[in-house]
């Protein structure tokens, strides 16, 4: 089973979003991970600079990289502005 962890980046990000928005992406990522294929739910990144893999929440993206059996979100924001350096 997989679990995530937010770096202190994305930590930062999330709690910059609204309330609601905050709670979509804790139940996606909840969802995600007790699945038995998590990696089917992300779409996979041309670019690594920003990390392997994203989730669409809405309007909203959660950029995350995989080790074994943890996704590590990497940043979290709204999708004209989580691809910019």
């Amino acid at each position: 089973m997989y679990r995530y962890e937010f770096t202190r980046e994305a930590y930062k990000q999330l709690h910059k979003l609204p309330v609601e928005v905050q709670r979509l992406m804790i139940k996606k990522l909840d969802y995600v991970v007790s699945s038995d294929r998590p990696l089917s739910f992300a779409k996979s990144l041309i670019h690594y600079s920003a990390g392997q893999y994203r989730l669409r929440v809405g309007d909203y993206r959660i950029i995350f990289d995989t080790d074994e059996s943890l996704f590590i979100i990497l940043a979290v924001g709204h999708r004209r502005d989580i691809y910019r350096p």
